[in-house]
């Protein structure tokens, strides 16, 4: 798997340049190239029937190397909101900066919203300091779950956060997607996320 681009909707203050930040950086970048289809081959090859790969599967590749370097999965930030949002897929805690979270998208566009939203509540009551979101490129959105969160779908919305007053913290988002498309690259099985149905379309032998 491979990182196309990160683009950063908040960056204030002196947190992008500190040392942790780059540690976070140098982190979740390893994770993402540790994803790998089919398992061993050293690189991510994804089958390209239109919607036809679950994501739940990549994300957990990804956790699960982040889980080794400390981060704390699924954790719940107190934010000072009526209603407690859902909890973030991963979140390290530093020890000169507040927390730092990272969310996957595994929903529908919807999802993706509140992911962010979610993050810059963090960063504006000060119990974050930054977040990252990764998302599909537009190359890998069509091989993926239907109507499944990306960044084209979501980049409109970026003038927004040119307006949110935060003094110190970044929120961005990372767009990945496959080394290679590969018919021969076993389509990897649905959960529950986005439009997801409950089996993963096969393949035609003809």
């Amino acid at each position: 798997m491979k990182i196309i681009k990160t683009v950063f909707l908040i960056n204030a203050g002196p947190f992008h340049n500190s040392d942790e930040y780059k540690s976070i950086f140098q982190e979740i970048s390893q994770a993402i190239a540790t994803i790998e289809n089919p398992i061993g081959s050293g690189k991510f090859n994804l089958n390209p029937v239109k919607h036809g790969n679950g994501v739940t599967r990549i994300k957990k590749t990804c956790m699960k190397h982040l889980k080794s370097k400390g981060w704390i999965l699924e954790e719940r930030v107190n934010l000072a909101t009526r209603l407690q949002p859902g909890p973030v897929d991963a979140v390290k805690h530093l020890q000169s900066n507040l927390p730092f979270a990272l969310e996957w998208e595994t929903g529908n566009i919807s999802s993706t919203h509140r992911a962010l939203n979610k993050m810059v509540l963090g960063l504006i009551d000060k119990k974050l300091s930054g977040g990252m979101l990764i998302l599909p490129s537009q190359e890998m959105y069509p091989w993926l779950t239907d109507r499944i969160g990306n960044f084209d779908e979501i980049e409109p919305y970026f003038p927004i956060f040119k307006h949110l007053k935060v003094k110190n913290g970044i929120l961005s988002i990372t767009v990945i997607e496959q080394d290679e498309l590969s018919k021969k690259a076993p389509l990897l099985r649905k959960g529950q996320d986005g439009n997801s149905k409950k089996r993963t379309p096969s393949i035609s032998k003809k």
